[in-house]
């Protein structure tokens, strides 16, 4: 990997997320809009698991990263696992993030059942220093439709991706992904004319999001 194609912008790197993000320049991004692992050890129907879903070691470095290389006066929103929710919050504060805000994602469907039915996600919106109040705020409940998995297993819709890059980040700014998986959020980066940067540990995943973006 090459110092130019590093800093370019629509790019989409192979590798761990850390050490892309701690040869990225600080403060060159102007949103941050990520699905990470869990801490789950999730399994879908089908057999596929998540690189880094069964243990969290990654977690406090990523959100240091993430934060040093926001711009001040910034936003980011993350996805997270609610049952590790404590361990998310304390790796974001830790790094200097605030929260500001929490979005839920509803489902028509259950994605499992226990002792109540799964059917929504959730993800928190994270200010680096105080960032300005956005004009069309999103609201904290968005449907969610179905993606069928197809590309990932826990595959995020464009459709509830785009609306927040055009609350959060600014015309032709930066959108870092740093667990981009097979691209929806560099999708939904185009769509809402943006720039994009992505990152995707899976060699899999990352051949998918780049064929994706590609098309």
């Amino acid at each position: 990997m090459n110092q130019t194609s590093l800093f370019s912008r629509n790019v989409i790197h192979q590798g761990d997320c850390i050490s892309v993000m701690r040869r990225m320049p600080a403060r060159s991004v102007d949103f941050i809009l990520t699905d990470p692992p869990y801490l789950v050890r999730y399994q879908s129907r089908d057999g596929r698991r998540i690189i880094n879903d069964d243990n969290g070691r990654w977690l406090g470095p990523a959100a240091r990263e993430m934060f040093r290389v926001l711009k001040n006066d910034s936003l980011c929103v993350s996805f997270y696992g609610w049952t590790q929710t404590d361990r998310f919050i304390g790796a974001w504060r830790a790094a200097g993030f605030r929260i500001v805000g929490h979005i839920v994602f509803r489902k028509k469907y259950a994605s499992a059942s226990r002792f109540v039915c799964y059917t929504h996600e959730s993800a928190y919106v994270l200010a680096k220093g105080r960032p300005a109040l956005p004009e069309n705020p999103p609201a904290d409940v968005i449907d969610f439709p179905y993606t069928g998995n197809r590309l990932h297993p826990t595959q995020k819709p464009v459709a509830i991706l785009k609306p927040l890059i055009e609350a959060f980040c600014p015309k032709g700014g930066l959108v870092l992904d740093p667990f981009c998986g097979s691209g929806s959020t560099l999708v939904a980066a185009c769509e809402a004319d943006c720039d994009y940067v992505g990152i995707e540990l899976d060699r899999n995943y990352h051949r998918i999001a780049a064929r994706r973006l590609a098309a």
